[in-house]
């Protein structure tokens, strides 16, 4: 499990724009989960992302901080 690294900033960065992009690709825009839905839309830039780019951005994240981690140490 190389990828989950909690102490990593990056990683967290990544996890946080899938979740996002997750959250607003399943949220409802009405109904009792209108308030969080709107949350979501908010930290998504209103509408500037779209749920797939943004779920692509978290694991590009993600995967990019594991293969600069891996070049500094001399691991190919």
């Amino acid at each position: 499990m190389r990828y989950v690294r909690p102490n990593s900033l990056t990683w967290w960065a990544g996890l946080l724009a899938m979740l996002t992009g997750i959250a607003s690709m399943t949220l409802p825009a009405t109904g009792s989960l209108g308030e969080l839905a709107r949350l979501v839309a908010l930290l998504a830039g209103s509408g500037d992302a779209s749920p797939a780019g943004l779920m692509f951005l978290g694991l590009g994240l993600i995967g990019l901080r594991d293969r600069i981690e891996r070049g500094f140490r001399g691991d190919a």
